[in-house]
């Protein structure tokens, strides 16, 4: 098999030499560049042409998201973020720089004698890895991003509540899930009457601060979600780092730490098998970008239960796994491209609103 050809930009020497050691030492990935600067991995960019790329956030001159901006726009190449979790500003910068393109956000690594050095460098090789298999698109100015993408994206179908008013909304993703859960989350309005259930799959360590980044990019407040407190309309809840998320009765928000599903926890199934079970008919399901099936099977049971299920199109999801496992077991009643589908949760919410 082929190595991923790598390439790590990163200013501090003493991390770069960890991230050198880290790529070098797992077989299936070969360094091909390492750079200090984000000037430095444009200039190599076209020579080397790595099949991912490690990338700093913190850089001097052009910083991470700017540099991300550039290789979106000029050589599209997958992009790997990995940055410092404790750091507010970095974090707020590295979720921007998803919205440029970046695929995924990992844990920089501290020092080898560090108690969770192990898992921060296994994480970072299987990202890498993952990744790099990633068709990545030249990125356009909002709302033309998806030009060029192969298949027609379809219309919604008509709102149809067979008299059930909507009363929660879950929406779930994985890799690219920031900026989708953005564009769609942020497409509501501030009188949203539903409370929002979110689980997006990301490193424990981050959940807080995208949390707290989402809530400054969207109309609606963001929090976590906190054990035993009731879901309130026209608010979001993010499932915590390492937490699955369920809603129990009278709306009341359960953060548990039962085993992986799907490999995830916090996994959309659970929060969706959840939904099937206490909101039935009244519930709305949406399924988003994400590699694997995870929120698949429990977007099948909310069909089930009579719920309103919704996944992403291909034509605008980064990864067309997770969607594409509900299309595949008929679990969703529409399947729309991004940005139609804020449009046809108001839609539902609408109907059921009606007298």
């Amino acid at each position: 098999m082929t190595p991923v050809r790598v390439m790590l930009v990163e200013d501090s020497l003493v991390v770069r030499e960890l991230l050198r050691h880290i790529v070098s030492r797992d077989p299936r990935l070969e360094l091909v560049a390492a750079v200090a600067s984000g000037e430095e991995a444009l200039d190599k960019l076209r020579t080397v042409r790595p099949d991912v790329i490690s990338m700093d956030i913190r850089l001097p001159g052009i910083d991470g998201l700017e540099t991300t901006r550039r290789i979106m726009a000029e050589h599209p190449t997958p992009i790997v973020v990995v940055a410092d979790s404790v750091e507010d500003n970095s974090l707020r910068i590295s979720m921007n720089a998803l919205r440029a393109g970046a695929l995924s956000v990992v844990e920089k690594p501290v020092a080898t004698t560090h108690a969770g050095y192990e898992g921060v460098a296994g994480e970072i090789c299987t990202q890498l890895r993952i990744m790099a298999q990633v068709p990545v698109i030249r990125r356009r100015p909002i709302g033309t991003e998806w030009a060029g993408r192969s298949a027609v994206a379809p219309q919604a179908p008509p709102a149809d509540l067979s008299g059930q008013a909507p009363s929660l909304l879950g929406i779930a993703a994985s890799t690219g899930g920031p900026p989708a859960l953005a564009r769609v989350i942020g497409a509501l309005p501030k009188d949203f009457p539903l409370p929002v259930l979110v689980v997006q799959h990301m490193g424990a360590a981050f959940m807080d601060g995208f949390a707290s980044w989402l809530d400054s990019v969207v109309a609606l407040p963001v929090s976590l979600a906190q054990d035993g407190e009731r879901a309130e309309p026209g608010r979001v809840y993010v499932a915590p780092g390492d937490r699955h998320l369920e809603i129990g009765s009278g709306r009341i928000l359960r953060v548990i730490d039962s085993t992986p599903v799907s490999g995830q926890r916090p996994a959309a199934t659970v929060l969706f098998r959840s939904m099937a079970r206490q909101s039935g008919p009244s519930g709305i399901g949406v399924l988003l970008t994400g590699m694997g099936e995870d929120g698949a099977l429990g977007l099948a049971d909310m069909h089930r239960a009579g719920a309103q299920t919704v996944a992403e199109h291909e034509s605008t999801a980064v990864v067309y796994g997770m969607p594409a496992a509900a299309v595949r077991l008929g679990a969703a009643r529409a399947v729309l491209p991004l940005d139609r589908v804020a449009d046809h949760v108001l839609r539902l919410v609408d109907a059921g609103a009606r007298p």
